[in-house]
Formats: structure tokens, sequence, C-alpha cells
């Protein structure tokens, strides 16, 4: 008998970078086996999408700052910090009851879809509605944003 290769998780936004989608598809696979590796796949997958946009990716705390700095909405940074704090403490062993690292994994990946929804997919629909603009009026409004 074939098992299915897939596991309980969402499918991931399709705006999300490769890199992520990388580590999100294999998080999916194992999750239903591992929990928290999953959960640890998917840190490094939003440790990657902190890189992809526009910070080193190597603290995410500091990552986090630097991108509510920058004018990140209040509710991508709390699910950035639930990314960071929950990614972290299913990486360490005895931290954690087991039971519930399912769960975990399961909330890790709608946050990764949720951040990419928010920073990436919404910017790109905003874009697309912006660029179907006849160009005179997209110069009016350059125009306009220039004399303020």
């Amino acid at each position: 008998m074939v098992y299915p290769d897939h596991g309980p998780a969402d499918p991931p936004n399709p705006d999300m970078p490769r890199e992520v989608l990388i580590d999100y598809m294999e998080a999916a696979l194992i999750v239903s086996r591992s929990p928290r590796g999953a959960a640890a796949l998917l840190r490094l997958g939003i440790q990657k999408l902190c890189k992809h946009l526009g910070e080193p990716g190597k603290n995410i705390n500091d990552d986090i700052k630097a991108l509510v700095a920058k004018g990140l909405p209040k509710r991508v940074q709390e699910a950035l910090d639930s990314v960071r704090v929950i990614g972290n403490e299913a990486v360490h062993p005895g931290e954690l009851d087991l039971k519930d690292s399912r769960d975990i994994a399961l909330t890790l990946f709608r946050l990764v879809n949720f951040i990419c929804e928010k920073m990436i997919t919404e910017d790109k629909e905003v874009d697309e509605i912006f660029q179907s603009l006849p160009e005179s009026k997209r110069a009016g409004i350059e125009a306009r944003d220039q004399s303020t």
C-alpha cells in the first residue's frame, strides 16, 4: 500500500520565495513523523524569508526589529515573533511538551503563509492594480507625490 507523501500542512502561499518554499515543502513531508524537525525547518524558512525581505537573515529577533523600524505592520511583527519563539522552543529538547509539538508545527505553517501573504502577496496585488492604471494617471500621481 502506498501512502501519500505529504502531511497535513496547508499548501504554501503561491508567492512564497523559492528558498523558503523548499524548506516549507520538506517540513510538510516530515511533519507527521517529526513535528520538531518540521518546526526547525520552518524556523530556518523564516530566517530565509527575513533575508528575502532585505534583512541579514542571521538573527530573527534583530531582523524583526529592523523590519519594524521600516514600517512592518504590528500584526506581521506579532506573527514573526510567534514564529521566532515557537520555532526556537521547538528545537530545544525538554522545553516543550512533545504531545503539543505537532500542533505547534502546524501553527508555524500557517504563520509562514500569513507572513508571505502580508509582506509579499498584498504588495504584489497593489502593485498590479496600480500598474493597470493609465500611464498618464500614474504620472499625475507621481507628480503630486513629489510636490509634497
